[in-house]
């Protein structure tokens, strides 16, 4: 008697060793990390090829940085999240290895065309475990909500490079004369900007889910609007002649993306995020034309590609948003998903928490936080990352500078 032919089957989860909620999650998660790799890759790289001198420095710089950090963050951030002594890889943690390669793209505008390689990669290795620490503390201990990463990612970023920048500072830069673009390089530039401005939506909706990943996507493509018409208005009215500055088009621009982060999954309403929008691009503005040169001259901060407009200044902003936001919050808006955006504001203990946990089988026991605790919270990790960034900035250029 013949026997049937068995079919190949698909192994189980079990056989492939891999929780069943990460293989679940990956073809969701998936698109998004591709659209964060891309900017990681191509945005911010083409968006730095506006030096006349230095295009193949920015895009190439940028690729190997890129491709280092994402291994020593995928290390790093195991490290202090260990699971039974292991460490966790997933389609989450390497989305969380992107950001990570953001922080140090943004410190690398700052020094771009004024550090080596060499020097470059130091900076990569000691700017991860900064960063990392930075995040543990404060989304494991004051339990903050960053999902689009404007404090842990831009702001830390950004002002670790402007510490960075006062440290290795030379009198040679005042002589130089390779800084500054052309017809062409402002051209490629703009391709950097362009894919920024298309996919940061999923840069800030990329590790929400849900409800709060909708809300992320759509406030943060209201707030990139609006941003970009503000730049345009203010740039023009601001520049003699009414003419269009091309450093204001390629960064303010995104500025909005990077103001609504730490509140895009937060109930900011439209008209909210059209405001922040708006607020980031006057504000990315003015820093471009008035604050940048200020720094250069009184505090020889000489900050190449402005990332203290575009993701410094910004990212202050959407710390300042995001605990304005949490203030608010309550469960009238939110319901019971009020705990699942900030988990510190669940009760300890009762019959509420267990008439929660009913609901939402993933809460925790919390701490009973107010609105008002919450957004101070908020703001004390803004200040904790702000002092991280500038003290691990400060030592790094000292290292740098010794080696």
């Amino acid at each position: 008697m013949k026997q049937k032919k068995k079919h190949a089957t698909t192994p189980t989860t079990k056989e492939w060793n891999v929780p069943t909620f990460d293989r679940i999650n990956v073809a969701s998660f998936y698109p998004m990390f591709q659209d964060v790799h891309v900017m990681i890759f191509i945005g911010f790289g083409f968006l730095m090829t506006f030096l006349k001198r230095y295009g193949f420095g920015s895009i190439g710089l940028n690729f190997l940085l890129a491709a280092f950090v994402i291994q020593w963050a995928i290390l790093m951030n195991g490290f202090l999240n260990l699971e039974d002594g292991k460490i966790l890889i997933n389609i989450k943690s390497l989305i969380a290895a992107d950001f990570g390669a953001a922080v140090v793209l943004i410190t690398f505008g700052a020094v771009l065309g004024k550090a080596s390689p060499v020097q470059l990669i130091i900076v990569a290795f000691l700017e991860i475990i900064c960063s990392s620490v930075n995040e543990y503390i404060c989304v494991h201990h004051l339990k903050v909500a960053d999902v689009g990463g404007s404090m842990l990612i831009h702001a830390f970023g950004a002002y670790f490079g402007l510490a960075l920048a006062r440290v290795i500072y030379s009198r040679d830069i005042e002589d130089s004369t390779k800084e500054g673009s052309n017809y062409h390089s402002d051209l490629f530039s703009m391709i950097g900007t362009i894919f920024l401005w298309l996919y940061w939506p999923s840069f800030n909706a990329a590790l929400a889910t849900g409800d709060d990943q909708h809300r992320a996507v759509i406030n943060t493509y209201l707030s990139l609007a609006a941003c970009c018409v503000v730049t345009f208005a203010v740039s023009n009215a601001i520049n003699k002649g009414g003419k269009l500055d091309m450093v204001h088009i390629q960064n303010s621009t995104l500025a909005g993306g990077v103001a609504i982060g730490t509140s895009a999954d937060m109930m900011v309403e439209p008209w909210g995020a059209i405001i922040i929008g708006s607020v980031a691009g006057l504000l990315s503005v003015i820093g471009f034309t008035y604050i940048t040169p200020f720094l250069y001259k009184r505090a020889k901060i000489h900050d190449t590609c402005g990332v203290n407009n575009l993701h410094g200044m910004p990212g202050i902003l959407a710390g300042i948003a995001g605990a304005i936001t949490a203030a608010i919050a309550s469960t009238d808006k939110y319901g019971k998903s009020l705990y699942e955006l900030f988990p510190a504001r669940a009760p300890a203990n009762g019959t509420e928490l267990a008439d929660i946990q009913s609901s939402l089988s993933g809460i925790e026991p919390g701490e009973g936080r107010s609105g008002v605790e919450q957004a101070g919270y908020q703001l004390l990790a803004l200040v904790i990352t702000l002092s991280f960034a500038m003290v691990g900035g400060t030592i790094t250029g000292i290292i740098d500078l010794i080696l």
